[in-house]
C-alpha cells in the first residue's frame, strides 16, 4: 500500500524513534502491569487498547491517553516512555491505543477523521476514554491526550475533534489539525510532511473549529516539541501548529515567555508565562525525528497539571530561564560590554525556502585572537521576510534591520569557535539572504 511503502521508508526514522529515541528509556519498574482491553465500545478501525492502573491511583484519576508512532503499538509506547512510571508517581491512568492497518499508522487524513464523531480511528479513542470513565471512576474533567509522530498527529486531531473532552494536550512531532487531509484515499500527504503547507492562523484556526461546528465551549491547551532536522515530518510543522493553537485559543502569536531548559532547547509560552500557558512549544536545535527524549514526559505531565504545577527541567544546570542568574543580563549575555574578536569574524547563513516560508541556518565563527564574551549579530533581512521563530538566539525585532543576540549558554566564542542559531520566516517571493553582518558592531565577512 502507498502509506506503507512512504512510511516504512521515509519514517525509517519512526522505526528508529523505536530504537534511538524512544527506547533510552527503561520499562516502567512498577509491580502493576499492562493490560489489554476488549469490547470497549465503538470501534470502526479496529483498534487495539491497553490499559496501564498503577498500583496507587488517585480516587478520582485522571487519565492520559498516549498514541505510538508509525510501525509501533501501543505496549510498545508503553515500554519506550515514561509515561507510565510517572502514572506511578503521580496516580494517573495511561491508556495506550494501537493502530492494526498496514503500517500501524493513525488515520489524521480521511475526512471521518477530521470530523466530531465523524468514524475512524478518533472514534475508537474515544470509546477508550468513555470506558476509563465507567470502569475506573475517571475524573471526566482531566483527560488528557500525548503522542508522537502519527501519535503527534493525532494529539492534534483528537483536540480538534473533541475540544469539550480533552483539556490539553501534548504533540511530538506533529503537523497542525487537517495539514494530513486527503481526498484520495491517500493516508500521506506529501506537502503537509515536507512543511510546505503554509496558510494564515485564521485559516488553520476554522479548520479546527469546522471539525465541530457551533461549538463556543472551552477549548484545550496545547504543548509541542519538534526537532529543527526532522526529516519526516519537517520543522516547518512546527511554526504552523503554533499559528494554529495560538489562534484557536485567542492569544498572541508573540510569546511572553521564553528560556532553555536544557542546552540547544528553546521553549516559548504563549498567553501566559505559567507552566500550564494556552500554548507551550520546544524547539530542540539538531535534532531529528526522535522524539521524546529522556526529561521531556515529565515536562508533559507538569504542563497538564498531574504533577503539582512544578516545572521540572531535565537539566539542573541550566537556569530555568535567562534571567535567573544575576551574573547575566536579560539577553542571557554576561554582564558588562560585549567584546569585539581582534581579527575579525566570519558568518555563514544558509537558507532552505518553500513556498512561502523559509528557515536558516547561521554560523557565526570568531577568526580572531580574542574571545567574544556575548555577541549581537546585525543584519537586514530582504524585503518581504518576517521572523515567526527562532532557536538559539533572540532577534528582534521581525523584520527589516534585525539584531539577533546569544542565549544564556552560547554566550562565548572563544578564537577560532563558533555559535551557530537559526530562524524560521515567512516571505512574499524574495528568498535571498542579507548582504551584510555585523558582530557587536564590528564587519564580518561573509561565507
Amino acid at each position: 500500500m502507498r502509506i506503507r511503502n512512504r512510511i516504512l521508508a521515509a519514517a525509517s526514522a519512526a522505526a528508529v524513534l523505536a530504537v534511538a529515541g524512544i527506547t533510552l528509556f527503561a520499562s516502567p519498574a512498577s509491580a502493576a502491569t499492562l493490560t489489554e482491553v476488549t469490547n470497549f465500545g465503538t470501534n470502526p478501525s479496529n483498534l487495539r487498547m491497553h490499559l496501564y492502573v498503577p498500583n496507587t491511583v488517585a480516587a478520582r484519576p485522571a487519565v492520559v491517553v498516549a498514541v505510538h508512532y508509525c510501525t509501533g503499538s501501543g505496549p510498545a509506547f508503553y515500554s519506550g516512555t515514561e509515561f507510565a512510571s510517572l502514572a506511578d508517581r503521580y496516580g494517573f491512568i495511561v491508556v495506550y491505543p494501537s493502530a492494526t492497518r498496514s503500517g500501524n499508522c493513525f488515520d489524521v487524513s480521511s475526512p471521518e477523521a477530521l470530523r466530531r464523531g465523524g468514524g475512524s480511528d478518533p472514534v475508537g479513542i474515544m470509546s477508550m476514554v468513555t470506558y476509563v470513565q465507567q470502569h475506573n471512576n475517571a475524573d471526566p474533567g482531566r483527560i488528557f491526550v500525548t503522542g508522537a509522530s502519527s501519535g503527534g498527529m493525532m494529539t492534534n486531531v483528537l483536540l480538534g475533534d473533541y475540544p469539550d473532552v480533552f483539556k490539553a494536550g501534548a504533540a511530538f512531532m506533529g503537523v497542525p489539525f487537517g495539514c494530513f487531509a486527503t481526498t484520495d484515499g491517500s493516508s500521506w500527504n506529501s506537502t503537509c510532511s515536507s512543511g510546505q503547507l503554509n496558510k494564515t492562523p485564521q485559516q488553520w484556526g476554522d479548520l479546527v473549529r469546522n471539525a465541530y461546528p457551533g461549538y463556543s465551549g472551552a477549548r484545550p491547551r496545547m504543548q509541542l516539541f519538534h526537532g529543527t532536522t526532522d526529516t519526516t515530518l519537517a520543522y516547518p510543522n512546527f511554526g504552523e501548529e503554533i499559528e494554529q493553537w495560538t489562534n484557536v485559543l485567542g492569544v498572541s502569536q508573540t510569546p511572553v515567555f521564553t528560556d532553555q531548559p536544557q542546552q540547544n532547547w528553546t521553549r516559548t509560552r504563549y498567553g501566559n508565562a505559567g507552566t500550564m500557558a494556552p500554548v507551550e512549544g520546544i524547539s530542540i536545535a539538531g535534532v531529528g525525528h526522535s522524539l521524546p527524549m529522556a526529561g521531556q514526559a515529565a515536562m508533559v505531565i507538569a504542563f497538564f497539571g498531574l504533577s503539582g504545577g512544578t516545572s521540572p527541567t531535565p537539566s539542573s544546570s541550566q537556569p530555568s530561564s535567562p534571567s535567573a542568574s544575576p551574573s547575566r543580563s536579560p539577553s542571557g549575555s554576561p554582564s558588562g560590554s560585549p567584546s569585539v574578536p581582534v581579527g575579525g569574524c566570519q558568518v555563514s547563513y544558509t537558507v532552505n525556502a518553500w513556498n512561502t516560508g523559509l528557515t536558516t541556518a547561521v554560523t557565526i565563527t570568531n577568526a580572531g585572537t580574542t574571545a567574544v564574551n556575548g555577541w549581537t549579530l546585525g543584519f537586514t533581512l530582504p524585503s518581504g521576510q518576517t521572523v515567526t521563530s527562532a532557536w538559539n538566539a533572540t532577534v528582534t525585532p521581525t523584520s527589516g534591520a534585525v539584531t539577533a543576540r546569544n542565549m544564556s549558554y552560547n554566550a562565548g566564542i572563544p578564537p577560532g569557535g563558533s555559535a551557530s542559531f537559526g530562524f524560521q520566516a515567512n516571505h512574499t517571493g524574495n528568498t535571498g539572504r542579507p548582504a551584510a553582518f555585523t558582530l557587536n558592531g564590528a564587519a564580518c565577512t561573509s561565507v
